[in-house]
């Protein structure tokens, strides 16, 4: 076979130099005792940030000199001495610390809203401490598992999905293999301080982001493999529709620019292993602009966030003991 001169040329730049886009990857590492982070939030100007632990703590990222503090909890009765360091196993997870998954920081007020998998919704101001519960029931029906969170910066509305309304977070295995779809998405007025059903039966939505002009809402359902936009304005309010499929779609967060985030799973029955953890970007229709393979670094552990910070990634896994940050 004749080799054109320009494909040679490429053929050993690449084996010389490597990609011709160089990626970076590197981890900040958890304290010690710490494990599974799920989800981030940011501080603007700071570059701090905010992770929950499988253990039930908030802790706090205050750049590389100071590293990690313990900054809140949504356990009102917390024992450090029994919770700290109690691992990622959803069957060692124990109601009495807590497990915050969803977060979302509000920048004018610097209110951290969470939602805890067993204690749900609520807030902690800046100077962190005993998360405030906002809301643990709504139309008659308790939460079972807070899942996600997102802010709309302008106006400060929250919204937030329960993922199902018969397991909680121990019982993930039994809802996967039964497909359950009592989940709901729900809206948090910071006005009236009034929260509202929005769609029920999503089939364990793992992840919520709304646009700048809070005109739609983007939800992924994990069993469900797919992610539905709700309109929230317009002649069809809270109208939705399946834009977009994928395996284990998690958590969704806006881009600096344009479009999403998303924390996702792809599943290659052809090579070993199969499942292939990816950071996948789209617009605002569902369509794929962008996607980052993660499995050299999460091999076939799945990732739960990918949000866009300062030009960079980063990076949340259930299933680890770091963020990861990647470059390119």
């Amino acid at each position: 076979m004749i080799m054109r001169t320009e494909t040679i040329t490429a053929l050993i730049f690449v084996l010389l130099f490597g990609f011709v886009s160089a990626v970076s990857f590197s981890k900040i590492q958890l304290p010690r005792n710490a494990s599974g982070p799920e989800a981030l939030a940011f501080e603007l100007g700071t570059g701090h940030f905010f992770t929950g632990v499988a253990d039930g703590r908030i802790l706090k990222y205050q750049g590389p000199s100071i590293g990690f503090v313990d900054f809140g909890f949504a356990a009102p009765n917390r024992s450090n001495l029994t919770c700290d360091g109690s691992g990622t196993d959803l069957a060692s997870l124990n109601p009495s610390c807590g497990r915050t998954f969803g977060m979302a920081l509000h920048h004018q007020t610097k209110c951290l809203y969470v939602c805890d998998a067993f204690f749900g919704f609520g807030v902690l101001g800046p100077e962190g401490g005993l998360v405030t519960i906002l809301s643990t029931i709504a139309e008659g029906e308790p939460y079972r598992l807070c899942n996600s969170v997102d802010v709309h910066q302008p106006t400060g509305n929250v919204y937030f999905t329960d993922a199902s309304a018969v397991y909680d977070i121990r019982q993930f295995e039994t809802a996967a293999s039964v497909k359950d779809s009592t989940g709901r998405l729900l809206k948090y007025d910071v006005e009236n301080k009034q929260v509202t059903v929005l769609l029920r039966n999503l089939t364990f939505p793992g992840g919520v982001a709304v646009d700048e002009e809070e005109e739609f809402v983007l939800v992924s359902e994990f069993i469900g493999n797919r992610i539905r936009k709700i309109q929230l304005q317009g002649r069809n309010p809270y109208e939705s529709d399946i834009v977009s499929t994928r395996p284990m779609p998690d958590n969704i967060k806006k881009a600096i620019s344009d479009g999403f985030w998303i924390a996702a799973q792809r599943i290659d029955r052809y090579t070993r292993p199969s499942l292939q953890p990816v950071g996948e970007r789209i617009n605002a229709s569902g369509n794929r602009t962008g996607t980052v393979h993660l499995q050299q670094w999460y091999a076939n552990i799945i990732v739960s966030e990918v949000q866009e910070f300062d030009s960079k990634l980063y990076i949340a896994s259930p299933f680890e003991d770091f963020i990861g940050v990647y470059e390119h």
